[in-house]
């Protein structure tokens, strides 16, 4: 599957047959099931052929589409005419405004100019709902592109790639996998002191900050060498069991969930997990994750706490078995030596292959990470 969707791209058109195009304009989009490339224009002109539909399957190295230079009588310097292709062609995105590859297709369907729109996504990036709410859905162009009806009430859009991809992978883990989830809570004061006490320092050497994940990656770390089932998949009638530890870590975007992998994390110290995840937090969120940087991965964690989840149940990223949960910190009554007191709590989940991994090793493994978050120094004694 995976070295099938390497191979195929699937083409999103922004510009029509016929249409002027500038240098470096974006023409087209192309996607896989994990992340979208914009395909510029290397040269001015006038497209004068598209050679594959929109929203057609397409090959690595298929041209997509021919640029007539000479249709343009103002580009006198401009470069000899070449097709675009569908690879080695570099991926370039607007700088002012900045705006998500939806919403500068949605614009340009609709001949909408991104300088009018006042972006409310991250560090002002233009989102697709900026750029309907911006622009009455009385406007024939933009209520034909969108199929806003005339009442306003609704919306109808095509589903991305990624989001159809998104929902045929957890509807076939779901079907494939025998799903159970275990429970457990964990007292992160330990962590929570340790970040407080260090934190100044820790960030002042490394310049990053020391974070919760890093703490759970080794965590998990620790607990999937001890039970090498949860790091193990299945493969037709075989088990293949992990020698190694790439830590999927889920991160949330406009274009939906991505996963992309921290590689040997085993080998890497608190400060290289916590800039690892930094870097490839930061490339989701700029929609320039590489099919690589998501390639592979043996467990996964998930943190619905920072968007206030108190508790859930996530689904395994196939054909890994195993991903744990994350959720929010709240003060809770909890029980020391007899007395109560409130500390602060996370809930943990671990979804776990009841075809792979037993009720007692997955119980087992969420508790070994319980206790090494609280008592992290286990962590540094490798007990």
């Amino acid at each position: 599957m995976e070295n099938r969707l390497q191979k195929q791209l699937y083409s999103s058109g922004v510009k029509k047959n016929g249409e002027a195009v500038k240098v470096d304009e974006i023409l087209l989009e192309l996607e896989t099931d994990k992340i979208t490339l914009e395909v510029t224009a290397p040269s001015a002109g006038v497209i004068s052929e598209i050679l594959a539909a929109d929203g057609a399957t397409v090959k690595v190295n298929q041209v997509l589409g021919v640029i007539d230079e000479k249709a343009v009588a103002s580009t006198p310097s401009v470069p000899k005419s070449s097709p675009t292709a569908a690879s080695g062609v570099p991926v370039k995105t607007e700088k002012f405004p900045t705006a998500s590859p939806a919403a500068t297709k949605l614009a340009a369907d609709n001949r909408v100019d991104l300088s009018t729109i006042s972006g409310t996504g991250r560090d002002g990036r233009i989102t697709k709902g900026d750029v309907m709410m911006q622009h009455p859905s009385s406007s024939p162009t933009l209520t034909a592109s969108s199929a806003i009806d005339s009442s306003a009430r609704e919306t109808r859009v095509k589903m991305s790639r990624l989001r159809k991809t998104i929902a045929a992978r957890l509807k076939d883990s779901q079907n494939t996998a025998a799903i159970l989830t275990t429970f457990n809570e964990v007292n992160m004061s330990a962590i929570i002191q340790a970040r407080q006490t260090y934190q100044e320092k820790f960030q002042k050497k490394h310049g990053i900050k020391l974070g919760f994940m890093s703490f759970f990656v080794k965590a998990v770390i620790q607990a999937l060498k001890e039970i090498p089932a949860v790091n193990a998949e299945i493969n037709g009638d075989d088990i293949i069991y992990k020698n190694y530890y790439d830590i999927g870590v889920a991160v949330g975007t406009e274009n939906g969930l991505v996963v992309p992998v921290v590689r040997d994390a085993d080998s890497l110290s608190f400060a290289e997990i916590e800039k690892t995840i930094a870097n490839l937090g930061q490339k989701a969120k700029e929609s320039k994750l590489s099919i690589a940087d998501m390639s592979g991965g043996t467990f996964s964690i998930t943190n619905g706490g920072i968007y206030g989840s108190m508790l859930s149940t996530p689904i395994i990223n196939p054909p890994q078995s195993a991903i744990l949960g994350m959720h929010n910190i709240v003060e809770r009554p909890y029980v020391v030596k007899g007395q109560i007191v409130v500390r602060p709590i996370m809930y943990i989940a671990l979804s776990y292959d009841h075809r792979i991994i037993d009720g007692k090793e997955a119980v087992t493994f969420l508790f070994r990470i319980k206790e090494m978050i609280e008592t992290p120094e286990r962590l540094l004694f490798d007990i």
